[in-house]
């Protein structure tokens, strides 16, 4: 925990430097444009979706949809489900925007003042990057879609959202934080030997998109997080091995 803490205390120091507060803000911004625009558009068809989901459902499908038992109470936790689908689904797509084009952008920065003293071994690419962030949403995605129907159980979904969001920070960011500095071993290495440790990092990213305001930026937030961690850990492994 103590090292979570200062990956991020450290992340938050790096807003200071020129061009970085930009990079973290303007992911979410658009991302959140363009979902918001989509529910509003789309509402009726989305709960006509969800609603065709539920009764879909073996055993309790039609005793849900039934207007003489739970129909009215449906519709609402649909709504209700909805809106909290899109809390994930906005951050997945900041997310992305944050692997594929911010973070690596932030890394020069950060690195140049950070981490100088590090070799750069070009492990990884922009082309390994934007592949990797599209696969980790890709499988993102089919997970929460899997889980849709443990969101109408109260309180269920939020738990899922939290642990899927953490999952993906995980696969997502870890790669782009190495891919300029780690050679091919290296980035297979740090990303087995510390995954525990990553996920709890991307934990805290996935408690902090659920946070008003500082949900906002929480998605370059935790990619710099894992920039600070990782070239740290990387720093320490190569002055042991050598």
């Amino acid at each position: 925990m103590k090292t979570t803490f200062l990956s991020y205390l450290a992340a938050t120091r790096s807003l200071v430097q020129p061009g970085i507060l930009w990079h973290l803000l303007w992911p979410a911004l658009l991302a959140t444009m363009i979902w918001i625009g989509v529910l509003v558009w789309h509402w009726d068809t989305l709960i006509i979706a969800g609603m065709r989901l539920i009764a879909s459902l073996p055993l309790l499908g039609d005793w849900l949809t039934a207007p003489e038992t739970g129909l009215l109470i449906t519709l609402i936790l649909i709504k209700i489900a909805l809106v909290m689908l899109m809390m994930p689904v906005i951050y997945v797509t900041a997310t992305f925007l944050v692997a594929a084009l911010a973070l690596p952008l932030m890394l020069e920065k950060v690195a140049a003042k950070d981490y100088a003293d590090i070799e750069r071994r070009n492990g990884g690419s922009q082309l390994g990057s934007i592949w990797n962030a599209l696969t980790s949403v890709l499988l993102f995605l089919l997970a929460l879609t899997a889980s849709l129907p443990l969101w109408l159980i109260p309180g269920a979904g939020l738990v899922v959202s939290v642990l899927l969001t953490a999952w993906l920070n995980k696969r997502a960011f870890q790669y782009d934080a190495l891919m300029m500095h780690a050679d091919k071993s290296e980035l297979s290495e740090l990303r087995r030997d510390l995954g525990g440790s990553l996920f709890v990092i991307g934990l805290g990213g996935a408690l902090l998109a659920h946070v008003p305001f500082i949900n906002l930026f929480a998605p370059a937030l935790t990619g710099l997080a894992f920039v600070h961690y990782l070239l740290a850990a990387l720093r320490n492994n190569r002055l042991l091995t050598n």
